[in-house]
């Protein structure tokens, strides 16, 4: 049953991600038609992870350029993931493990998409460029699911990783409130996401490095 639903996940992640990444897509029961590789996988939420981090720092300078022209900004900068222990290097994510590393990753991309939900004016300015990250965001964290789901049928993680409660995610909920977002408070937000992102996307590059190791690794 676990298999069965993993290959229905794979194939509509797969589906709605060509938007983000081209490759060719074969419908279930297809002639020839494989499932992708753990492999495969990587390389396409770590493709769709630098599409995010490179359209959030467009973003971010668009808005400081806008709003703040002339100001050397600071801010709060007290990002709503404070409270997600997160390695500073690439030495210290590499200690954590495949799972420890995982379940950043996956916090990470849930506080998000939970802020993302609970905040549409998130997407008030340089709307299209908002808009794609919050479609690359939902799509990478589906695949970062499937992912997680791939590695544990293969053994690689335990069927613990990759759920967080409910209770998790209160800090990314009330930290900031729909309505209440000043100038300063979005530049801050996405001062974040821009830092945020580059984690996920360097953590990323070095799961699929623990997992599956490379010469480039």
């Amino acid at each position: 049953m676990e298999k069965v639903l993993f290959a229905v996940l794979t194939l509509v992640y797969l589906e709605i991600s060509t938007s983000v990444v081209s490759a060719p897509i074969c419908s279930y029961g297809q002639a020839g038609c494989h499932v992708p590789s753990l492999a495969d996988l990587f390389e396409r939420v770590i493709q769709q992870s630098s599409r995010m981090h490179s359209v959030s720092s467009d973003l971010h300078s668009e808005f400081e350029q806008y709003f703040f022209p002339s100001q050397n900004l600071i801010g709060k900068r007290k990002c709503h993931t404070y409270d997600i222990l997160t390695p500073e290097d690439k030495e210290n994510a590499q200690r954590l493990g495949r799972e420890q590393l995982t379940e950043v990753i996956v916090r990470l991309l849930q506080a998000w998409e939970h802020v993302q939900d609970q905040n549409q004016d998130f997407n008030l300015y340089s709307s299209n460029k908002a808009l794609e990250i919050s479609d690359i965001l939902h799509e990478l964290k589906d695949g970062v699911t499937i992912i997680t789901e791939k590695m544990k049928l293969l053994g690689v993680l335990s069927n613990t990783v990759g759920y967080n409660s409910p209770e998790s995610l209160v800090p990314s909920s009330t930290f900031y409130t729909q309505g209440d977002l000043d100038s300063m408070d979005h530049h801050d937000l996405l001062y974040c996401f821009r830092r945020d992102s580059n984690k996920a996307k360097n953590y990323l590059r070095i799961l699929k490095c623990t997992t599956l190791p490379e010469p480039d690794c």
